[in-house]
């Protein structure tokens, strides 16, 4: 099989985030993110709303060719295949056999840095060369050695973990390795620990994304909720690090997880609310992580301690209002339960009175005329409800600025 591709160097901007080959019809969605148009039509097609890369759900999903970066691609390619001592020549095939491959999955158990380099030089090539590795189920069984392995090295563990993060899209490699760290009894999850603790930012990233990849069902979730350590550390990176990609990253692996009261109440005790409550009231904070901490609010409003900790802490409920009409459609939703369960389902009186001195009476009333029948309609009605007995009680109604000027709180 030939493998010449390894010896081009690509510029990451020419790569499809889906496939991570270089783009042969590049087009870009309504978040600024540049995908292949095939990649992208796939993805579309099998029913996400969402833009792969920031996970926000899209206005739309139109999306538009990039022409700008297609000429570019384009001049580069063309460049690429030229030879110093010939304007014609192309550079020369490199097979990569079996017996290659085994020898890089040997190594692999052995720990060599080199091989490992070169298998996540091999596979952030092409999609081809991917679906070829993955083929070798020796490659897993080698990981998984490694990982429940004591005392690795971190350059070890964060070589292993990229080359998870190349290969977790292909056709069955998600369910080998949740299969073989269940079977591992947590040794594998002890050294993604070891890698979120002391690995680069981008290794924690891949890292937390495995994790979330693995957690497919109640059984894996429990287990890495559980894992020791592992929550305190994670919200030790919440409240320390300023990196969004990460704060994504763990939110969601969050989101997978909190499927009991227990883990939900456990997030509550380690100051998920406060940093709900930080992230939410940040101008700077990015549209996809807002919408994330949105749905994490809304998750932990079903449980006591959570709508405790919202009603107590001071900028979280005037946040989440502040928030309204400002996301998705899916993400609004989020924080009209979360404001629903507080003031209407369990009449919290101090979260009422925030959420008026926020102007959430007015926002509500946009929201309730943006959205058709449904549940978020009704939800907004009795919040309405709710709140206009608090005005009647004198409580002060801030100006709005918006477009809808007909619209009057009372």
């Amino acid at each position: 099989m030939g493998r010449s591709e390894l010896y081009i160097t690509v510029p990451n901007l020419f790569r499809c985030p889906i496939s991570l080959d270089v783009m042969k019809s590049p087009v870009s969605l309504c978040t600024g993110v540049t995908y292949d148009r095939s990649s992208i039509q796939h993805w579309l097609d099998s029913g996400h709303d969402t833009c792969p890369a920031t996970m926000q759900v899209l206005a739309t999903k139109d999306y538009v060719p990039n022409l700008t970066l297609h000429r570019l691609i384009n001049l580069w390619a063309q460049s690429s295949t030229r030879r110093p001592d010939s304007s014609h020549s192309t550079p020369t095939a490199t097979p990569v056999s079996d017996q290659q491959v085994e020898i890089w999955i040997e190594d692999v158990k052995r720990q060599r840095v080199e091989s490992l380099v070169k298998i996540v030089d091999f596979l952030s090539y092409s999609e081809d060369n991917r679906r070829f590795l993955v083929r070798f189920d020796d490659l897993m069984e080698a990981i998984v050695v490694v990982l429940s392995t004591d005392g690795v090295e971190i350059q070890i563990l964060e070589l292993i973990v990229r080359v998870l993060d190349l290969i977790l899209l292909q056709n069955g490699v998600r369910e080998k390795l949740h299969s073989s760290v269940l079977k591992s009894n947590q040794n594998c999850l002890s050294s993604f620990l070891s890698i979120i603790q002391n690995g680069k930012s981008q290794s924690k990233i891949q890292a937390v994304k495995v994790l979330e990849s693995i957690s497919t069902n109640n059984e894996s979730k429990r287990l890495v909720a559980e894992t020791q350590n592992l929550m305190p550390v994670l919200f030790h990176l919440l409240k320390t690090e300023n990196d969004q990609a990460l704060h994504e990253a763990v939110s969601s692996l969050l989101i997978s997880i909190a499927i009991t009261r227990s883990i939900k109440n456990h997030f509550v005790q380690l100051g998920l609310v406060q940093v709900l409550s930080k992230t939410l009231s940040d101008k700077n904070t990015a549209v996809s992580l807002v919408e994330k901490s949105l749905t994490l609010s809304s998750i932990i409003s079903t449980c006591a301690d959570g709508r405790k900790a919202i009603s107590e802490d001071p900028k979280c409920a005037g946040s989440i209002v502040e928030r309204l009409m400002k996301v998705s459609k899916t993400a609004t939703e989020d924080a009209v339960v979360v404001l629903w369960s507080l003031c209407c389902l369990f009449r919290d009186g101090r979260v009422q009175e925030k959420v008026m001195r926020s102007n959430g009476l007015t926002k509500l009333l946009v929201v309730m005329q943006s959205e058709g029948e449904g549940n978020v309609r009704r939800m907004c009605a009795d919040l309405v409800k709710v709140l206009r007995v608090g005005y009647k009680d004198g409580w002060k109604v801030m100006s709005y600025e918006t477009k809808t000027t007909h619209i009057m709180p009372y």
